[in-house]
């Protein structure tokens, strides 16, 4: 089965933990080489993030997993990528 490294998720957070200390969580899971996490929605209680990850095996579950823990709800999976390399999305002139 090939290597998961690229995952890309839509996230509804509560404001803690920060995403500083949400993002450093997520970064120390072996096979994570990167983490990003942008906030494009904020509430008075909650925040809508996307939370990029990025390796050479990232730990699927475990991610899902430290993120329901910390009591944030998924909203989607919104990109995946698995293999010896990274495909980037490619404009067609159908786009």
């Amino acid at each position: 089965m090939g290597n998961l490294r690229r995952l890309v998720i839509d996230v509804l957070k509560p404001l803690e933990p920060s995403i500083v200390q949400l993002v450093q969580m997520l970064a120390d899971f072996e096979g994570v080489d990167g983490v990003n996490i942008s906030i494009y929605e904020i509430d008075r209680r909650v925040e809508n993030a996307k939370l990029t990850v990025e390796g050479y095996n990232v730990p699927y579950q475990e991610i899902i997993d430290l993120i329901e823990e910390n009591g944030a709800a998924i909203h989607s999976i919104d990109e995946v990528a698995a293999g010896k390399v990274l495909i980037e999305d490619v404009i067609t002139p159908q786009d």
